[in-house]
């Protein structure tokens, strides 16, 4: 079915909203605000349908050509229909739309959303073997592969390394990093022992540390744009007596904030992410819990003064986090979140227990994509 639709807004993901004439919102991938389009209908549900353009009948000032050849196959990037500077206009309209209506929260007038380089920016990348030298990502909504030579938002040392060296590397998918000052490691599943400390293990100087990792392990992809990450969590965590680091990963802002407090708890599920965090805060006299968070916390609720610091998955914190939370003595909550959506239905559970926002910025670590991380200060 072909409609021609009007689209009256953005939401989460990047679609634009419209409405069919039989009442039902149209999710339609591709378009922009103000824009009349013509949209294939690709799925109907009873109180919602999904499109993707056809033609674009009424053209948005914002919208430009995509520059890849692979945009609308290739499931890494799905904004590259619209200005690079002005993604971040749009994605402003999400988050407030998603606190407004999830929170019941207006964001402050000085909510800023920091970007960087729009392109040659991702430092971090998982990519899957085309025939015998040649790489791709995943298709949209597929297992198919997609296979590129030049990957526009790659590093350039990404991309030189996956022309030149990566062809050597007996695996069906591969993960990278590049650590920005010249050495990419990489890692795949089944990668013995000997192989991963050769191959794996890597070291980013970022925000005066020295950061230990490993390419099997998350980090942040953007390297350019995170030290004004860094900046708003050490200017919000100020000094203290006791820091919790929960989802702490390879203890990364506790390494970066182990100056400013006297007593550090790191929390983190996973091995190989604790062997980092060891590492990174040799020296300092911190404790490293191999547990989940949730479990953590619902064992040991806080009753002295703390600050917590949160990087939770997409999925946000679990319930039983947040009641541990609300029923502890911690008074300031830096949370930082790759979901706005499950950020907003986090905030208003924390609100009914007291807390309120101080503070609060976003950062568009992945341009070209909807992906968006924030930042809230809450405080009691």
């Amino acid at each position: 079915m072909v409609s021609e639709l009007t689209i009256e807004k953005i939401v989460q993901g990047g679609a634009g909203l419209a409405r069919l004439k039989d009442g039902r919102i149209c999710f339609v991938q591709g378009a922009l605000p103000g824009e009349k389009v013509l949209a294939q209908i690709t799925s109907q549900n009873k109180d919602f349908t999904r499109g993707k353009v056809l033609e674009v009948l009424v053209k948005s000032p914002d919208r430009v050509v995509p520059p890849c050849p692979l945009f609308g196959r290739c499931g890494g990037c799905s904004l590259q229909h619209i200005k690079a500077d002005r993604q971040t206009f749009y994605m402003e309209q999400i988050v407030r739309d998603n606190f407004l209506r999830m929170a019941k929260l207006d964001l402050p007038s000085d909510f800023v959303i920091h970007s960087g380089n729009p392109w040659n920016y991702r430092n971090r990348a998982r990519v899957v073997r085309c025939g015998a030298k040649g790489f791709g990502f995943r298709e949209q909504d597929s297992n198919l592969v997609v296979p590129f030579k030049d990957c526009m938002v790659l590093t350039e040392n990404l991309n030189h390394f996956l022309k030149e060296k990566a062809c050597n590397i007996k695996a069906r998918e591969i993960n990278l990093f590049d650590n920005g000052q010249g050495k990419i490691s990489w890692y795949y599943r089944g990668m013995n022992g000997k192989e991963f400390e050769s191959n794996a293990l890597n070291v980013v100087e970022i925000g005066g540390r020295k950061i230990s990792m490993d390419a099997s392990v998350f980090f942040q992809s953007n390297l350019g744009l995170l030290p004004k990450l860094i900046c708003a969590v050490r200017q919000a965590a100020g000094q203290g007596e006791w820091l919790i680091d929960l989802f702490s990963g390879v203890g990364f802002f506790a390494t970066l904030l182990q100056d400013n407090f006297k007593r550090i708890t790191t929390v983190e599920r996973d091995k190989f992410c604790l062997r980092h965090a060891r590492a990174n805060l040799k020296g300092k006299d911190a404790e490293e819990i191999a547990l989940p968070a949730e479990d953590w916390l619902e064992k040991n609720v806080v009753e002295k003064k703390a600050t917590l610091i949160v990087d939770p998955p997409r999925t946000g914190l679990p319930k039983t986090a947040l009641d541990a939370i609300a029923k502890s003595s911690v008074d300031r909550l830096i949370y930082v979140s790759c979901d706005p959506v499950t950020l907003a239905r986090d905030y208003r559970i924390l609100a009914e227990h007291g807390f309120s926002l101080e503070h609060c910025e976003g950062f568009a670590f992945y341009p070209q994509t909807p992906h968006l991380e924030m930042l809230l200060v809450l405080c009691r």
